[in-house]
């Protein structure tokens, strides 16, 4: 008899009786993979996780001083957390292999552990590489256990006898439960284990931190799948030919969404960036055509990067258009947009847009400064060393106000930049800071003619 299979969807979860090249619920395409179904052997797993029924409690009555949160070691992590995790809950930490989720949380295992205990569970090494792995990072700490084990019941038997305070799974993909007749790592396998894990972390108050993996193109179902049953998600960016690493909250249940943490790889493990903007704008070229400073918001911190652009005429038919650390339809919009109403011919020359240092801005407040650096590179002439461009831009090509801006003055005056161009809409309730020139302009071509004279 043939074994029954359905398709699950990799980007939602979503289970089908039949494969289509579209997602019916998430509309994603080429998502749908073949796997057997999942079939329950006993009774289910959560039932090992001690969870008994309890009566309703009254919100008034709830005491949430005892949810205090604790610190993780790493101020880069606190600050993604929302200012340290939170006892009985869940995170995510996300990644493509090789990007440094287990370092990352390997390392916070010398703080964690000086008041808490750790139960470290690795299905991907023994005890001993994980051993090599610590003595390489110097992590020291003697109330860290490591279990090898990707059976999820021994798992859980251990976390019931040990009682730890902090549990890290390194990781969901290799977690296999005994109810299931599936392979570990499928979506069924990952789903049951993470809500066992879920039920575990608010039943006991321990604190669970989850490693999942992703490949390049972000087919694997683990991380999509869990982000709907975690209380954060935390996601580890960058280029694997960059040392830089942008930690981005995409889900937080007990703090912002909008944080980052910048590390740094080295051999001895993640290094915190306590001042990303002066490292991202470290090396940058001196009186150069075709660079820009732009400054965004990341949460609650204003980050100054550095975007790169290089115009040269085509010479082919189709002018080739190429965006990294940017978003790709809103560089083409821009350059429309010069074309249009700046007076610059770049539908015949081609185009390259760069952010340095693997950072991604979704900001709209970095369009000025990706104009400007467009524009100074196709007229070769530089902006200067000492200007910061802070605004968006419309298909009209007027400039707008953006959020935040005095912050974004503040910190641009700090590391040395005197003159700022920003929108003129909104600057009589702009504080300027000493020594620092604001230029206001309306329009595109308008700050074009006051940064290059022309």
């Amino acid at each position: 008899m043939k074994e029954k299979t359905v398709f699950f969807c990799t980007d939602c979860g979503n289970e089908f009786s039949k494969w289509s090249g579209q997602c019916p619920a998430c509309r994603a395409w080429n998502t749908l993979v073949e796997q057997p179904a999942a079939q329950v052997k006993n009774s289910s797993v959560f039932a090992k996780t001690g969870g008994r029924s309890k009566m309703p409690v009254k919100l008034d009555n709830l005491d949430t001083h005892s949810e205090i949160r604790f610190s993780t070691g790493l101020r880069e992590l606190d600050r993604v957390l929302g200012g340290g995790a939170v006892k009985g809950s869940l995170v995510l930490v996300g990644g493509a292999p090789g990007i440094g989720k287990s370092t990352l949380l390997l390392q916070t295992c010398t703080y964690m552990g000086m008041e808490h205990s750790i139960l470290y569970v690795t299905g991907e090494e023994s005890e001993r590489q994980l051993k090599l792995r610590a003595d390489r990072l110097k992590v020291e700490c003697d109330n860290l256990a490591v279990l090898s084990e990707t059976s999820l019941a021994d798992i859980l038997d251990c976390a019931g006898r040990y009682e730890p305070e902090i549990l890290i799974v390194d990781s969901i993909q290799t977690l296999y439960s005994d109810d299931l007749t599936s392979a570990p790592g499928s979506v069924g396998q990952v789903k049951e284990c993470t809500l066992a894990l879920m039920q575990l972390a608010k039943s006991t108050g321990i604190t669970v931190f989850v490693i999942g993996h992703v490949n390049k193109e972000g087919a694997i179902a683990g991380p999509k799948v869990l982000e709907h049953m975690v209380d954060c998600v935390l996601y580890f960016e960058g280029d694997g030919s960059s040392s830089y690493r942008i930690l981005r909250s995409d889900k937080n249940r007990f703090g912002s969404t909008n944080e980052i943490g910048v590390f740094e790889m080295a051999d001895s493990g993640l290094l915190e960036v306590e001042n990303p903007s002066e490292t991202l704008l470290s090396g940058r070229p001196v009186n150069t055509p075709g660079t820009c400073v732009a400054c965004v918001m990341e949460g609650t911190r204003p980050i100054l990067a550095e975007i790169q652009a290089l115009v040269t005429p085509s010479g082919y038919s189709n002018a080739r258009k190429t965006a990294v650390g940017v978003d790709f339809t809103r560089a083409l919009l821009l350059q429309a947009v010069l074309e249009k109403r700046g007076g610059l011919h770049l539908s015949g020359c081609d185009s390259y847009i760069n952010v340095i240092g693997g950072l991604f801005l979704n900001e709209t407040a970095a369009d000025l400064a990706t104009v400007l650096a467009i524009g100074s590179s196709y007229r070769d002439l530089p902006v200067g060393d000492d200007l910061v461009a802070i605004g968006e831009v419309g298909l009209t090509g007027e400039l707008r106000a953006v959020s935040h801006l005095n912050q974004r003055l503040q910190e641009s005056a700090r590391l040395g930049f005197h003159r700022i161009v920003v929108p003129k809409q909104g600057i009589t309730r702009v504080v300027k800071p000493d020594g620092v020139e604001l230029i206001a302009c309306r329009t595109v071509s308008e700050a074009l003619a006051s940064v290059m004279g022309r």
